[in-house]
């Protein structure tokens, strides 16, 4: 209503105006800014850094040790700072909103060393749902990878994203966690990516895997890169 909005060269006095996909939209005369375009990165998060923009405990954050050339990113799916392996990073809110629906149905799976004698009739139990602190569990598919004394290694297969799921599980059967590594979530691996590098899923991996738009496609991704000690804000 100040005039300050102009449609294909014509001024708008009035809100109530359709406005096409091809518009010229110009604001105090200049353009808005293009939606920017979907990404999706794979970064082999290290045990020690938190994944918050300002981790209110002061503890080093990821965002310290991301390449400084990378957009503005938001991590998919909570994991906490003790935890390492694949943590998806992504710079549409939109996006990660969808990726951690429960809806969504996708698996994260991990490697679990706990400390513990394991009972395969617990395993067993937990392929059922577990039930305890209030909150549902399952089905969660557990497996004994090899037991090494008091310690055994275990691989973990959940849908579920509640904060330090793993951990609770495991100390609900007395079974406290000393290494937690994420291998998948959903279709996404951690494979021979290295321990703190970051990697871009290929426009096409993201298109065949998440249905996106064309308006919303990624680029072509950038080359793999190292970490270095370049600040970034979340």
């Amino acid at each position: 209503m100040a005039g300050r909005v102009s449609v294909d060269g014509k001024k708008l006095l009035s809100p109530a105006f359709t406005v096409g996909p091809s518009a010229k939209i110009l604001v105090d005369g200049q353009p808005l800014p293009s939606a920017e375009v979907t990404r999706l990165f794979r970064y082999h998060k290290p045990a020690g850094l938190s994944a918050a923009a300002h981790d209110p405990h002061g503890r080093a954050t990821i965002y310290e040790k991301l390449p400084a050339d990378l957009p503005r990113v938001m991590p998919v799916g909570p994991l906490d700072p003790g935890a390492e392996g694949l943590l998806l990073l992504t710079n549409d809110g939109e996006l990660k909103r969808r990726l951690e629906l429960p809806a969504t149905g996708w698996l994260r799976r991990y490697r679990a060393r706990v400390k513990g004698r394991i009972d395969p009739s617990k395993l067993a139990d937990l392929a059922l749902g577990v039930r305890f602190e209030g909150a549902d569990y399952g089905p969660v598919r557990a497996s004994l990878d090899r037991q090494q004394g008091e310690n055994a290694w275990l691989t973990i297969s959940l849908a579920e994203g509640r904060n330090r799921d793993i951990r609770r599980l495991c100390e609900h059967f007395a079974w406290p966690v000393s290494r937690l590594i994420r291998l998948a979530y959903g279709p996404f691996q951690l494979g021979q990516l290295p321990r703190g590098a970051i990697e871009e899923v290929p426009p096409k991996v993201l298109r065949e895997q998440l249905g996106l738009k064309s308006a919303r496609q990624a680029p072509p991704p950038a080359a793999g890169h190292a970490p270095n000690d370049a600040h970034r804000r979340g």
